[in-house]
């Protein structure tokens, strides 16, 4: 542990801030992975100003395991905090910052680790560190684009995301989507010269709530999870200046999480039918009223049979039976989809994730390096 602490330390130093720069966390890790004696390549993502690693280790011609995390983190406001959120303090065996959980901790597991790599790997180890997967896994993809020019095709793929280590085999997928509704504004003594966006916009959430509902009543249902069928909900409305005038304009934000079997983008492309056919006779009668939709993230679900090989293999080096599905998303289902069967299996808990003082316990942290432990001399 007495290399671990310091490098978590370093790394909970980093405001690491989705949306913001990453070079100097990406270069604090590509230096100990070099260090290490990987081969490491970044990766400039379109932004410009943000980094992908992926570094590898062992022979470069056959399929090998990725270690798959992210080095951003979400906004720590300071209220809640009991000190700085991004300077890594120790209560008893906790050790609490932004990032400890997720998924700091993972990395600094990791990096420690690496020095112990046996010579004599006869698959290789591949590290993937990613930027923004706290706004909709956006770094990942351009890294996923590269991989057949990065190593030979991966046997699996491992998402370490807090899961108190144990392996988990399916999560949801998401979209998340804003509708602009434009209408006219007008004095409010009379609206009958005026289109309101705000009323057209309760129409519109009326909508996302009968999706939700149907999505209820009908399925597809996937018992593992709770609950057990897609659903939906708005979560951001905007719009309007006063009581006295009719707006013009109003925003709505909604989210879908779909369970496997089940394509996010059919769920927005159905929305965007409902409210097509909402908007046709306003405008058929001349209404001035008009619909932008847009999509704001999105990413697949994650479904790892229950007799792939990986389970196993998560379920050896962790000691831990799997789960099968959890509520939160990650990177997972993209490489899945990429063709990389892919699981979740990483140390603290998820409900430390995204609160004020967040924390992992020094135990989760040292299941999780013996868990690598494990992994590697199952390469050998």
């Amino acid at each position: 542990m007495s290399e671990l602490l310091p490098l978590l330390e370093r790394l909970v130093g980093f405001p690491s801030v989705c949306r913001t720069p990453n070079g100097e966390i990406a270069g604090f890790a590509r230096d100990r992975l070099a260090a290490a004696g990987g081969e490491v390549t970044m990766m400039t993502g379109p932004e410009g100003d943000r980094v992908n690693l992926f570094a590898s280790f062992g022979p470069r011609d056959v399929p090998g395991v990725i270690l798959s995390a992210h080095l951003d983190v979400v906004p720590a406001p300071a209220e809640g905090w009991g000190g700085d959120p991004f300077r890594l303090r120790r209560e008893g065996d906790r050790l609490i910052g932004r990032g400890a959980a997720d998924m700091k901790g993972f990395v600094a597991a990791v990096l420690s680790m690496l020095p112990e790599l046996p010579e004599n790997l006869s698959r290789p180890v591949h590290v993937a560190l990613s930027y923004d997967e706290e706004i909709g896994c956006v770094g990942v993809r351009h890294m996923i684009e590269r991989l057949p020019q990065l190593c030979a095709p991966p046997e699996a793929c491992i998402v370490g995301e807090p899961s108190d280590m144990r392996p988990v085999l399916r999560h949801k997928g998401k979209v998340a989507g804003r509708v602009t509704i434009h209408g006219r504004a007008g004095h409010s003594s009379r609206p009958d010269l005026a289109d309101n966006a705000v009323h057209l916009a309760a129409d519109v959430i009326a909508l996302v709530r009968a999706l939700h509902e149907e999505y209820a009543a009908k399925g597809p249902f996937h018992p593992q999870f709770e609950p057990a069928a897609s659903t939906l909900q708005v979560g951001v409305v905007g719009g309007g200046t006063g009581v006295n005038i009719v707006p013009d304009l109003c925003r709505v934000e909604w989210e879908a999480r779909a369970v496997p079997g089940v394509d996010p983008m059919a769920i927005a492309t159905e929305l965007d039918r409902c409210i097509a056919v909402l908007l046709r006779p306003l405008q058929v009668a001349g209404r001035s009223l008009r619909v932008e939709s847009e999509i704001l993230s999105a990413y697949p679900a994650l479904d790892l049979p229950d007799d792939a090989p990986l389970r196993g293999l998560a379920e050896r080096i962790s000691g831990h039976a799997a789960l099968g599905a959890v509520s939160y998303g990650t990177e997972a289902g993209l490489f899945q989809a990429a063709g990389v069967p892919s699981i979740i299996c990483g140390p603290g808990s998820i409900r430390e994730a995204h609160r004020p003082n967040e924390s992992i316990g020094l135990d989760d942290l040292e299941s999780c390096r013996a868990a690598l432990r494990r992994l590697f001399a199952e390469l050998t």
